[in-house]
């Protein structure tokens, strides 16, 4: 009813998603980082068939089709690597999506603290970045984080 033409703009696919989490806050980025994420071709548009088949892969693909999508939502400029910056920043938007409604107040220090451990887990030559294969490897051998995504 919504995208009457099949594709949504950028402004409409955050305004569906706050309404899917009104609890968050209205400022969150995660809403624009999942847009960019599906919007892969830059046309400041995302269809109908890319939606239905991120939703697809997410309920029905495998563990590591769906580390694969995590991951590229977490490498937000595509340069195949994580950053503590990326990280940091993707954190800091999911945290404001759930808005005040977490067990304990959120701050930079919760956020660091949350991105360091992601690090320790993920980064595994400790070369600062997290690449696809030890985000894949790691998260596949946790056992936590592949119920988690399962």
């Amino acid at each position: 009813d919504r995208c009457p033409t099949g594709v949504v703009r950028e402004d409409a696919f955050k305004e569906l998603y706050f309404q899917m989490f009104p609890k968050g806050a209205s400022s969150s980025k995660y809403p624009h980082y999942v847009f960019n994420n599906l919007d892969k071709e830059n046309t400041g548009v995302i269809n109908f068939e890319d939606f239905i088949t991120l939703l697809s892969r997410l309920s029905r693909g495998s563990l590591n089709d769906r580390l694969k999508w995590i991951f590229s939502l977490y490498d937000l400029n595509g340069d195949g690597c994580i950053t503590r910056q990326e990280m940091t920043d993707v954190v800091q938007a999911v945290y404001d999506l759930m808005g005040k409604h977490t067990d304990a107040p959120v701050d930079e220090k919760t956020v660091a603290q949350k991105v360091e451990s992601l690090f320790t887990t993920l980064d595994l030559n400790k070369d600062g970045v997290i690449t696809l294969d030890e985000f894949t490897e790691a998260c596949s051998q946790d056992s936590t984080i592949a119920y988690n995504i399962n």
